[in-house]
């Protein structure tokens, strides 16, 4: 991968988490923000689905930061776009399409192939 790709890659890894920071942002504001009164039970507990559901997001949110940290880190020390697995290169759409990802096509497909036959 050339240099151009790499600073590529660093410039959609950090718009990511920069998007998912301010989500977060905003997330924190309006859950702060007053809460509406419910008399229907129904109208109650549909807003407290709403709630949850929206601090699962988050959560997700939380671990991909994570990933796009270790990314960027991988990047920093030049191992971005290598196959944790078998250390071969991992193609450029499978990074454009999941710029987090550790491994090439083939690892992950043996990997999902494994937890599918184990159950896990």
């Amino acid at each position: 991968m050339n240099q151009a790709d790499i600073d590529s890659f660093r410039e959609i890894l950090r718009k990511m988490r920069q998007d998912i920071l301010e989500q977060g942002e905003d997330t924190l504001e309006d859950m702060t923000g007053e809460r509406e009164m419910y008399a229907d039970p129904a109208d109650r507990a549909s807003a407290e689905s709403d709630r949850a559901f929206t601090l699962r997001l988050r959560d997700r949110d939380r671990k991909l930061i994570k990933k796009i940290d270790e990314a960027l880190e991988r990047i920093e020390d030049g191992t971005y776009g290598e196959c944790e697995d078998c250390g071969e290169d991992i193609s450029k759409p499978r990074l454009k399409a999941r710029p987090v990802t550790t491994l090439c096509i083939k690892c992950k497909s043996r990997q999902e192939q494994q937890e599918a036959l184990h159950g896990d």
